[in-house]
């Protein structure tokens, strides 16, 4: 248990540094008007999750573990968009349609009410 926590830590420390960076080259080449880094760093992880899993479950590429450590550990400090939009995915392909329109707008609204929020008590302290 105590060597999986390590890994899982380690590659959230690498995935920290690649959004870092990534987030940082984007934005300089695009220029700050809009938040490229974002954008593209979220696509990307989007796109990588799905890589990792299909790679996991569909052809057994990777063993449980090395998908739960990238997966929980390297991708959840690159974007944790890229597990809503896994997690929406899968409802979606279930035909799991009301659930996937409730998840979508329940993490964008609340998302958006956090920040609000954030904001709001941030000013008062």
């Amino acid at each position: 248990m105590t060597s999986q926590l390590v890994s899982i830590a380690l590659a959230g420390a690498l995935g920290t540094l690649c959004r870092y960076t990534l987030s940082g080259l984007v934005q300089q080449v695009f220029g700050a008007g809009f938040p490229w880094g974002t954008l593209i760093t979220n696509a990307l992880g989007c796109f990588l999750f799905a890589l990792v899993w299909t790679m996991t479950e569909e052809r057994m590429l990777l063993s449980t573990q090395t998908r739960f450590i990238v997966l929980t550990g390297f991708m959840g400090a690159f974007t944790t968009f890229s597990t809503f939009a896994h997690e929406t995915g899968l409802l979606a392909r279930d035909a799991e349609w009301s659930i996937a329109a409730m998840n979508l707008l329940g993490q964008n609204l609340l998302g958006l009410a956090g920040v609000l929020a954030g904001w709001t008590v941030g000013r008062w302290l």
